[in-house]
């Protein structure tokens, strides 16, 4: 029996809550509760009070379509404050055969090694390249034989004051926290099939406020990164440039907003301040403003690929989703500025039951969030309490031999139970009664005993 899992997408714009179930590979959706974010900028709580009361609305408003009680939750978090870095370890293998437990103390051994600044926080420990005695680029060495082995890690980390903050706004509307996912990392796995993270692929989620690099080459993640800058600076870049109320900027980019040729034709605004009157503008201005923007952004995210250094292993090409890519031509316009890599839109599928298009790119983190719930993270990972997460069947030899064993471990201890007469007296109590007293002399006259024993 499947159990149903609450996933909370806690973005800068939305705050999605999810209850579904993974059957057959499938996401059956049960119930969800979409809310505007309040008190939450560029992916930081800057209020715990207001966040808190829109996480707790929109899962509440999950439970009741859902008819479910549930108060253990998997979080998305955004790249905001986060940091990464590689780190290698190396152990011996006595037994001269790998298993989940030499794979953990492996990675152990990396996050041991490496310099985690004590500000910070670990959200994931991800590796990416196994070896074993002189065997390089080994996939999976669960099960192989070998005297030594060492692997190469990446580590995603987050400011404590920034985790901490989010864990508060979480708790306060009365929900416990399962595992905290960085948005990203949930976006990617919506999105990209083991094919795609096998040859090699980028996924760039470009949300309200913030955008999130993923870069999955070979066992998993080996390069991330994060850009405040999302569709919400579109239409703030609208509201200032045409003197127009935000709520107007936005209902224009969502439904004149085009990277594409389109016809010219003038378009009516309010104007700030002013309710009496209209501004005529082109909406040519419009489309440039949009696209200036769009360029900007995604200019700045080919410079982090580059940066990378990874940009060639990417077999499977680039991946953009999230709630920016609506703007028709997303696609095309990152083609164009990443001429040598193929650029497709990303969005989640083998959605059952799907609700107010769930299946569209901006919910793709928390779709990411059920499937990670499910198991459908990366083949071995330390989570954020440095806990080994596999899909892998299995149990520890030395605790299943503890528990055959237990019956002669344990002590042999005799216990009576205590049984009554015919006057309801206990017999226990009656037999101690009839205990010699202890002798209770003069403590004097015993000292001077003691005393004399002595001298």
């Amino acid at each position: 029996m499947n159990t149903p899992i609450l996933a909370i997408d806690i973005g800068s714009t939305k705050i999605c809550a999810i209850i579904g179930e993974i059957k057959d590979g499938s996401v059956d959706i049960s119930g969800h509760g979409i809310v505007k974010s309040q008190g939450i900028k560029k992916g930081t709580i800057t209020n715990i009070q207001l966040a808190s009361k829109a996480i707790k609305t929109s899962v509440d408003d999950a439970k009741r379509v859902a008819g479910l009680n549930i108060s253990l939750a998997n979080i998305s978090m955004s790249g905001a404050y986060t940091k990464s870095v590689n780190a290698t370890g190396v152990v011996n293998i006595p037994s001269g055969e790998i298993s989940i437990t030499e794979i953990n103390r492996v990675m152990q051994t990396a996050l041991y090694n490496a310099n985690i600044p004590n500000e910070f926080e670990i959200l994931h420990v991800l590796p990416y390249k196994f070896k074993i005695d002189e065997q390089d680029f080994i996939d999976d060495p669960n099960g192989m034989n070998a005297n030594r082995m060492e692997v190469d890690v990446h580590i995603i980390m987050t400011a404590k004051s920034n985790l901490g903050n989010l864990k508060k706004a979480v708790n306060a509307a009365g929900i416990e926290i399962n595992k905290v996912v960085l948005s990203g990392y949930a976006s990617s796995i919506a999105v990209v099939s083991e094919s795609d993270r096998a040859r090699g692929v980028a996924v760039i989620d470009l949300g309200g406020e913030t955008s999130n690099l993923i870069m999955h080459v070979g066992n998993s993640i080996q390069y991330n990164d994060f850009l405040s800058v999302g569709s919400n600076h579109i239409t703030n870049d609208l509201s200032i440039a045409l003197h127009t109320p935000l709520d107007s900027a936005e209902t224009l980019k969502i439904t004149e907003g085009t990277l594409l040729e389109s016809e010219s034709k003038e378009i009516e605004l309010p104007i700030i301040g002013d309710e009496n009157n209209i501004n005529v503008v082109s909406l040519d201005i419009a489309q440039n403003i949009i696209y200036s923007r769009m360029e900007e952004t995604i200019n700045i995210l080919a410079n982090s690929l580059a940066k990378s250094e990874l940009a060639d292993q990417l077999g499977s090409g680039i991946v953009l989703t999230g709630g920016m890519t609506k703007v028709p031509g997303t696609r095309e316009l990152a083609q164009a500025l990443i001429p040598n890599i193929p650029v497709r839109l990303g969005q989640p599928e083998n959605i059952l039951n799907v609700m107010d298009d769930l299946n569209s790119p901006e919910f793709s983190t928390a779709i990411g969030l059920l499937y990670y719930a499910s198991g459908k993270h990366t083949e071995y990972e330390l989570d954020g309490d440095k806990s080994m997460l596999h899909s892998k069947d299995y149990k520890p030899k030395s605790s299943l031999q503890d528990i055959a064993n237990y019956d002669t471990m344990k002590p042999k201890v005799s216990v009576s139970t205590p049984s009554f007469n015919d006057e309801g007296e206990n017999d226990l109590f009656k037999d101690l009664s009839k205990e010699p007293k202890k002798d209770q002399s003069n403590p004097l006259q015993n000292f001077v005993q003691w005393a004399s024993k002595i001298f």
